[in-house]
């Protein structure tokens, strides 16, 4: 059963089959021999340092393994800190705000209301996936067996950081916002997710912030679309309601609020690279010559507008647990990421749906013009989208498509991206499934189309959307 639930960045899968309580003890174990080993290996020896964050998220099935969790964290002989229904930014804050050797949040993210999962993070908030750390709980859970363990005496407290989670996201505000100088029109679809809760708890009592609701009720743990903005058609509510309501923005959050995506005042789509291209330029007038991290599939207007501001452009792997390597290793002031994911220094380098909010109107509230002004010099080409490809051999598509392209520019950073010069794209395989994932970019639909054509005859079956 664990080989099934335990995938490439967290832990996920259906309930009660194959995740369900027993497998959840299991982790909880796991994670908390894990996680205060490595505590114990970095030389930290302040008590904290024997605790362990756990949230959860809406849905009806977290309270239950959030409960399993905790009490195999307790039976490891560590402690927890239950900080109850959360975004699973309000975890990454806690571990840090409180000292912790790391935590967990029991959620899905953006799957249907039929699954659910684990997050974990370790010291710092730093993310713990395959290669960092989630083998190694996954090897730890196959080994332990409930019914021979000794149980310890570890201690559960609760702790409410609603409050100073919201002193932390408001710093990012514009303080002609919160005292309410300046006005901006917002509707928020918060998915039936995490930002349901959130948003009212940290912009509740903006003067500032004209908030229209979406979706806010995450009582049922259902939802009236698929909690993933990354769906077009998941974007059709908010969009419509921006037209209606005249709002500035627009803004959808996924299920458990760590991402989000932006449409304009004309109810126009915002790709989180150009949103990340336009951010960039705030940041690198208060911070000068930062690092900016972006993943690879990213618009080359990103690298480009953060040279013209004096910044440094940092490519990344796609995944956050990439994202986050890189904002920690060049101290980088911001990232972003295709998928919604923003990341911030002053955050512990980690993302955070609410502060992305923060910094989004923010920006706007400052800026001269609208939303579509704002974002206009970041649409200097035109791209494909995410395409994908089922393919049987992954590793002879991509070395069949470098070979049809001798004298373009290769990198293996992710997969493959091929630049010819005059357009450029990126192939990446699928960790979990038989799949080959496009992104191209040229100067013209015209291009785009073509090269498209041309490049997917290399890559298998097209699948529609």
């Amino acid at each position: 059963m664990l080989g099934k639930v335990f995938k490439t960045y967290d832990i996920r899968a259906t309930y009660p089959k194959p995740l369900n309580e027993k497998l959840a003890w299991q982790i909880g174990y796991a994670s908390a021999q894990y996680l205060t080993e490595q505590a114990a290996e970095a030389g930290y020896d302040d008590p904290m340092m024997r605790h362990v964050v756990v949230g959860r998220d809406m849905r009806t099935s977290s309270p239950a393994l959030a409960e399993a969790l905790k009490q195999g964290i307790r039976d490891s002989g560590a402690h927890v800190v239950d900080v109850g229904m959360v975004d699973t930014p309000l975890c990454y804050f806690a571990i840090n705000e409180l000292g912790c050797c790391g935590g967990v949040q029991v959620t899905a993210s953006h799957n249907p209301a039929s699954y659910n999962g684990f997050k974990i993070s370790k010291i710092g908030a730093k993310p713990v996936g395959m290669t960092s750390g989630l083998n190694d709980i996954r090897r730890y859970a196959a080994l332990v067996d409930r019914d021979k363990v000794r149980p310890h005496d570890g201690r559960e407290e609760s702790r409410d950081l609603w409050d100073a989670y919201q002193q932390h996201v408001l710093r990012f505000l514009e303080p002609a916002l919160v005292d309410g100088a300046k006005t901006i029109k917002v509707v928020i679809d918060a998915s039936n997710g995490m930002a349901g809760t959130m948003v009212p708890k940290v912009f509740g009592q903006i003067p500032g912030l004209k908030i229209t609701r979406l979706n806010f009720d995450n009582s049922t743990g259902e939802f009236v679309h698929e909690p993933n903005p990354l769906v077009e058609a998941n974007l059709q509510q908010v969009r419509e309601k921006v037209v209606a309501a005249k709002a500035d923005l627009g803004i959808c959050f996924d299920g458990d609020a760590d991402r989000c995506m932006v449409v304009d005042e004309r109810a126009e789509i915002i790709g989180c690279d150009l949103l990340t291209a336009w951010l960039a330029q705030g940041f690198l007038r208060t911070h000068p010559g930062s690092a900016i991290v972006y993943d690879l599939r990213s618009s080359k207007s990103l690298a480009e507008m953060i040279l013209e501001a004096g910044g440094t452009p940092i490519r990344s792997r796609v995944g956050h647990v990439f994202l986050k390597q890189k904002m920690a290793e060049h101290n980088a002031v911001f990232g972003g990421e295709v998928s919604g994911h923003f990341y911030f220094r002053a955050n512990y380098h980690a993302d955070s749906g609410a502060i992305a909010l923060a910094a989004v109107v923010s920006a706007l509230a400052g800026a001269d013009g609208p939303l579509s002004e704002q974002i206009r010099p970041a649409r200097r080409y035109v791209q494909s989208g995410e395409i994908n490809f089922e393919t049987d051999d992954k590793n002879a598509a991509l070395e069949e498509l470098q070979l049809a392209y001798p004298s373009a520019r290769i990198d293996m950073l992710d997969g493959v991206t091929l630049d010819s010069g005059k357009w450029w794209c990126n192939v990446r395989p699928s960790n979990t499934e038989s799949l080959l994932r496009l992104n191209l970019e040229g100067p013209d639909r015209e291009t785009v189309n073509a090269r498209v054509e041309e490049v997917s005859q290399y890559l298998g079956k097209r699948v529609a959307h």
